[in-house]
């Protein structure tokens, strides 16, 4: 007996052991509400947080440039014009598929591996109520739980892999601005402004989700309003309210919103955005909360101290902090500047989109020929497609915005993780060298301008320049200023063309057995005086070599450099361009016998 109970003692006490340990873990892996402390968003230990997120844009909201739709592009329009094209069962089809689809539990695991610790879902108010015109009874809300449930799902997920999510009312009753496709605004309908009926609805979904969340630490805050864009005081010469001096309408629906979450919820972060796109907060501060964060958004401006000093300096002066909460949809070398500028700063940033139809993103949605036509159509009104192909197209990009089916940019992952913290280059691909090797011109290193490869047009900073840049003109494959086009639809197709004076690209290559080697370059030229140059591990083995005029950009030949010297292990190869003028396919590489 006295050992039955000695046994029963040690395994009571091992369990308490396993609970104890379980616990501590629990509580070790849970980050607490986020709240405002000072110029700071902490946890609720007092540790800095520092937000870095993406936008789900495109999901619950489409934006038509999203879909490379551009004219008469907000989302209730293209859903319109599609009816018209398949009929309302096909087009109900295609948006239910694209829901389910856009973002799942994988995109949100993938973000979590890639460092991403927060997520901002940009809602569309209509999927969680009614719009004012089509409630039975005026006054009063008809819920929706279509948008509720994916907000849940999406917050499951977020919690499964300790990310927060910020919830923003991307597209709210009436419409917020006259940037229409933004909030998806019908402007023949009252606007958010011009209706007591959308602003009371606005209150409403806002408490409603408060309510909901309240006792959610994963939820990191509430995003109120996005990017009101509304000229109050000069709706002619203002309409954006980028001058606006007093904001007056705005500040009170902020007020109104805050006292109705506060209602229910006494815990999470209200985050207020500034009229003109975010960023002008004339008339708005001070605070009226403790609990409270600025967002501003910053676009395709200089990534120096200076473009944000105006966000520092509200920051300092209110002793409240700041976030940008939308930003990017620029260059590999923007996101790689501004990411180190707003970390040095202490400013969380979440990146817009996480996928859509474009390589400036992480993730990109691949096009097909019917969906082409489609958007084609649209765009132009010429060569309309049969509504088999209209249906056939538009569910097929809807099947390709899966993730396992989308095209992952790891250039970009690279730019917005590694490459703001380290300017060491890194291979493209494995790139091993065997007799015969053929390496992709589009695959050069992986790195910062002047590190991996040098450019001359590396970003788009019109709003400080006025002149729109190009980057990669091409805007396919890659997301750095190197200029890449294609051929045809197979991989081996993309090449790197408008090669500038003075710009080159590196190669890391891994060689199996050093030695001689001949290296083959494809390429094309329209002028007499292109000339480039072949450097190996720093020492210069072909010095300015003429390229031919091959009678035109696209018109390829083959040139061949000799006695290249190659080590055994890992080189770096450089192709300079010593004269412009011409592009680059491939590089082959040959030992000599």
């Amino acid at each position: 007996m006295m050992l039955q109970q000695a046994f029963k003692n040690i395994t009571a006490r091992v369990m308490l052991m396993i609970l104890a340990v379980f616990f501590i873990s629990i509580n070790g892996n849970a980050q607490g509400f986020l709240r405002a402390d000072g110029k700071k968003i902490v946890d609720e230990s007092g540790k800095n947080i520092l937000l870095r997120g993406m936008g789900l844009g495109g999901w619950m909201l489409q934006e038509g440039y999203m879909l490379h739709i551009n004219k008469d592009s907000r989302q209730y329009r293209i859903r319109e014009r599609l009816e018209k094209l398949m009929g309302p069962a096909e087009t109900r089809e295609f948006y239910d598929t694209w829901l389910a689809n856009n973002t799942r539990r994988i995109d949100i695991d993938s973000m979590h591996r890639w460092g991403f610790n927060s997520v901002r879902l940009p809602m569309h108010y209509n999927l969680y109520t009614l719009p004012v015109e089509k409630e039975p009874v005026a006054g009063q809300n008809t819920w929706l739980d279509k948008g509720f449930k994916m907000t849940d799902d999406l917050l499951a997920w977020c919690k499964a892999n300790h990310m927060y999510l910020i919830l923003d009312l991307h597209a709210t009753p009436g419409g917020q601005g006259n940037d229409l496709n933004i909030a998806d605004r019908n402007p023949d309908l009252p606007s958010l402004w011009d209706s007591e009926a959308n602003k009371q609805k606005m209150i409403a979904l806002w408490r409603k989700l408060a309510d909901r969340y309240k006792n959610e630490p994963y939820i990191g805050g509430y995003d109120i309003i996005n990017e009101p864009n509304w000229g109050f005081d000069d709706p002619v010469n203002d309409k954006n309210g980028l001058k606006e001096k007093t904001n007056a309408p705005l500040r009170k629906l902020m007020v109104d919103i805050t006292a109705a979450i506060r209602e229910v919820d006494k815990k999470h972060i209200i985050i207020i955005e500034g009229n003109g796109w975010g960023n002008n907060y004339n008339g708005i501060l001070p605070t009226w909360d403790k609990n409270m964060v600025l967002s501003f958004h910053k676009y395709w401006n200089y990534n120096d101290q200076k473009s944000i000093e105006h966000i520092v300096k509200t920051r300092d002066q209110y002793n409240i902090p700041a976030w940008i909460g939308e930003t990017g949809e620029n260059s590999n070398v923007w996101l790689t500047e501004e990411i180190r500028l707003l970390e040095k700063n202490n400013l969380g940033w979440a990146l817009w989109p996480l996928k859509k139809m474009g390589n400036n993103n992480p993730i990109e949605i691949p096009s097909n020929p019917n969906y082409d036509d489609v958007a084609n159509y649209l765009n132009t009104g010429k060569h309309k497609p049969g509504e088999s192909n209209v249906y056939s197209g538009t569910l097929e990009m809807a099947i390709h915005a899966k993730l396992e089916n989308a095209i992952i940019h790891h250039d970009v992952i690279d730019a917005i993780f590694r490459q703001p913290f380290s300017a060491v280059a890194k291979p493209f691909r494995a790139n091993k060298i065997t007799n015969g090797t053929i390496i992709n011109a589009v695959d050069y290193d992986l790195g910062r301008n002047g590190v991996a490869y040098f450019d001359t047009d590396t970003a788009d900073y019109h709003v400080s320049t006025g002149k729109y840049g190009q980057g990669n003109r091409g805007r396919i494959y890659r997301n750095d200023g190197v200029d890449i086009s294609k051929d045809s639809a197979a991989y081996s197709s993309f090449y790197v063309d408008h090669i500038e004076t003075g710009e080159w690209l590196q190669y890391t290559v891994q060689v199996k057995t050093a030695g001689v080697y001949s290296v083959r370059l494809k390429v094309a030229s329209a002028t007499d005086d292109a000339k480039l140059s072949l450097n190996v591990n720093g020492a210069s083995q072909a010095k300015e070599i003429a390229i031919p005029n091959t009678g035109s950009s696209k018109n390829w030949q083959v040139i061949t450099l000799k006695d290249i010297r190659l080590k055994r292990s890992k080189n770096k190869v450089k192709v300079y361009a010593d004269k412009g003028g011409y592009n680059l396919h491939w590089l082959q590489f040959a030992q000599k016998k």
